[in-house]
């Protein structure tokens, strides 16, 4: 999985690569909010992300907050690095759209464990995604069923899409989770059956 670093300071941003390659990680850097908020806005950018709240040119808070207000339903997960520890500084950085934080001096197990975290965070809102996107296809087809269906006029068998034709129960059950129960009618009750 790839992920962002997003530290001014030079240091910083070298301890955490070399930790997060070890971890399997492909990491991309920025050195400074203007550059991660550049970063996050480009096509396939990584959906884990670590940034640091104080940083130059834009505050790691900032990146968060514009990235939020702009994708709404993008599936990163921002982990927000930095020394302020006090609730309000916590507050304001959830409230900004971070989805975790971590005080500096971090430590490692803690790192990892909150990165962990963020990908079965991020692997579940990829699997709803694709199903949310197979419910809308199963919809798509339920709307074609419920279109003008080619039925014949005599026998009522309907057409199907290799242009032969079956029983439109049998259609029906093949395209959708319908079950049938079978009955005669009142009209059909009184043609078929006089003797009742």
């Amino acid at each position: 999985m790839d992920i962002l670093i997003a530290d001014d300071d030079a240091d910083s941003r070298s301890l955490l690569q070399v930790l997060l390659q070890k971890m399997g990680y492909r990491v991309i850097t920025a050195c400074d909010g203007t550059e991660a908020l550049d970063r996050l806005q480009r096509p396939g950018s990584p959906n884990l992300i670590l940034l640091d709240w104080i940083m130059p040119g834009m505050e790691g808070i900032e990146v968060c907050r514009r990235y939020r207000e702009k994708y709404k339903d993008e599936p990163k997960y921002i982990i927000l690095l930095t020394a302020k520890d006090s609730t309000d500084s916590l507050v304001d950085g959830l409230a900004a759209g971070a989805n975790d934080y971590i005080s500096k001096p971090f430590n490692k197990r803690e790192l990892f464990a909150r990165l962990n975290v963020g990908r079965r965070f991020i692997e579940l809102q990829q699997k709803l995604i694709e199903h949310i996107a197979k419910l809308k296809d199963s919809l798509d087809h339920v709307k074609k069923l419920q279109g003008i269906l080619p039925i014949c006029m005599y026998c009522h068998n309907i057409r199907n899409d290799q242009e032969s034709w079956e029983r439109i129960d049998s259609y029906i059950s093949d395209h959708s989770d319908a079950e049938f129960s079978h009955g005669i009618c009142p009209e059909c009750l009184a043609k078929h059956h006089e003797q009742f």
